[in-house]
């Protein structure tokens, strides 16, 4: 049993907006806006309940490619970073972090784009730098599916990617603008700094023209949970999502990456780590029960097949018996999403499940934090007090989550003392309790 605490170290809360939601049959919900991943009103209501709650950030995903298969919200959803700067006019305190790819964009632009949210949100931007795992992608961008990068060159190109936004982000001292009207001085010239970068993937002059933000950088996000993720993080991420759900395994994956954080020469405090939670809340148990059932009852089976074919590069699954054990799909989904495939893999053969358990064990698992306040609350301090988790990013496929969140379980976290009364900031870095970055050129 876990009750009152007296770390004064809090958990960290995020919430993922997530349109119409995540699955192929949330949209159905008669709670739910049909039209919601285009609906900027609806983005806004989201990210001010969660504002009003006084969680960390709001989280925006991506993808890059669609088909006939996609889920409902992803086939039709907002740009993340075009939705973040209207957020950040329509917010004043909460985080805002989104989605963009360093396989298919540049890092010039970016730069750009992502340094202009955060002036205009006033220090409240996180980019989730990802790779894009999925090959068809290619065929957006110019290219062939063939000329898609392997799983490590795209993080080899997303660390390059990264040390040139960092260094463009610092072409500015941060005193370098003098805006003096009477001497006619705009800025001071010595105090603009050219990158000059020329690298394996990259070759970018600069400066960028944009100074740095109130919070110095945006706060990296990363969601790669492989080898090659976790190594990324360990020298380039403030914060990390991970879709580990089972205590134990995110244990070891924090204390492991956390280690990794030290050998890079890091602090361990200057990365967060908070898995991607699955959630439903109600004022008890049976409550939360009715609200989960009736989500889960617009789904079938077939549906969450297709769903979860998808992380198998939308592998034809309806080939197999469902009965027999789960079969032998080679490399399938290491391009993709190559840590949790191979977690799928993994644990399907060390339990001897077959194809439908499978698909329900993981297309469709029960939320890792369910029921009442105090359960949910009991739980999150499990992981957090047991070296799991630094907070999480919430989502759910039932509709006023986030409001359950804000009204009932926030309370409980704040009566623990595990949870803020108020912001104490008005940057997502001061709300995660990370460092301003030095400037590299700023004497000291």
């Amino acid at each position: 049993m876990f009750g009152m605490t007296t770390n004064r170290r809090q958990i960290k809360l995020g919430a993922m907006i997530h349109g119409v939601g995540s699955s192929v049959s949330a949209w159905r919900h008669p709670e739910v806006r049909s039209d919601a991943s285009i609906a900027f009103d609806f983005y806004r209501e989201q990210a001010l309940i969660a504002e009003a709650g006084k969680l960390d950030l709001v989280f925006i995903a991506d993808v890059l490619h669609i088909n006939e298969k996609s889920t409902p919200h992803y086939a039709n959803h907002l740009e993340p970073l075009t939705l973040l700067s209207a957020l950040g006019h329509a917010t004043s305190r909460i985080g805002l972090v989104g989605t963009l790819s360093t396989t298919y964009s540049d890092p010039y632009t970016s730069a750009r784009q992502l340094a202009s949210i955060d002036h205009i949100s006033g220090g409240r931007a996180g980019w989730n730098v990802v790779t894009t795992g999925m090959s068809a992608a290619a065929l957006n961008f110019s290219r062939s599916e063939e000329d898609h990068p392997e799983h490590d060159t795209r993080y080899r190109i997303a660390s390059e990617y990264l040390s040139v936004a960092r260094g463009l982000w610092d072409s500015w001292e941060d005193d370098a603008f003098v805006r003096d009207k009477d001497s006619g001085v705009f800025f001071d010239p010595s105090k603009l700094h050219r990158l000059n970068h020329q690298g394996e993937f990259f070759s970018v002059k600069g400066p960028l023209n944009i100074a740095r933000s109130r919070q110095g950088h945006p706060v990296i996000f990363q969601a790669g949970s492989s080898a090659d993720g976790q190594d990324f993080s360990a020298v380039h991420s403030d914060a990390v999502m991970t879709g580990i759900s089972n205590l134990e395994e995110a244990r070891k994956y924090y204390k492991d990456l956390k280690r990794k954080v030290g050998e890079a020469g890091r602090d361990s405090s200057e990365l967060i780590i908070m898995p991607s939670a699955n959630i439903v809340i109600g004022r008890t148990r049976e409550e939360a029960e009715e609200k989960y059932a009736k989500t889960a009852a617009l789904k079938s089976f077939e549906q969450s097949l297709r769903y979860f074919a998808q992380f198998f590069d939308f592998h034809d699954f309806t080939q197999y018996p469902l009965h027999e054990p789960f079969p032998d799909v080679g490399t399938l989904g290491s391009k993709s999403f190559q840590s949790f495939t191979d977690r799928i893999k993994r644990k399907a053969r060390e339990r001897g499940l077959t194809l439908r358990q499978t698909v329900l064990a993981f297309a469709e698992p029960k939320p890792i934090f369910f029921g009442s306040p105090h359960e949910v609350a009991d739980r999150m301090q499990e992981w957090f007090e047991t070296g799991a988790a630094d907070g999480f990013i919430l989502h759910s496929e039932v509709p006023g989550t986030l409001a359950d969140v804000t009204e009932l379980l926030v309370p409980e976290l704040q009566k623990r003392g595990l949870f803020r009364l108020d912001y104490e900031s008005d940057t997502l870095r001061g709300h995660l309790g990370l460092q301003i970055p030095k400037n590299r050129y700023a004497q000291d």
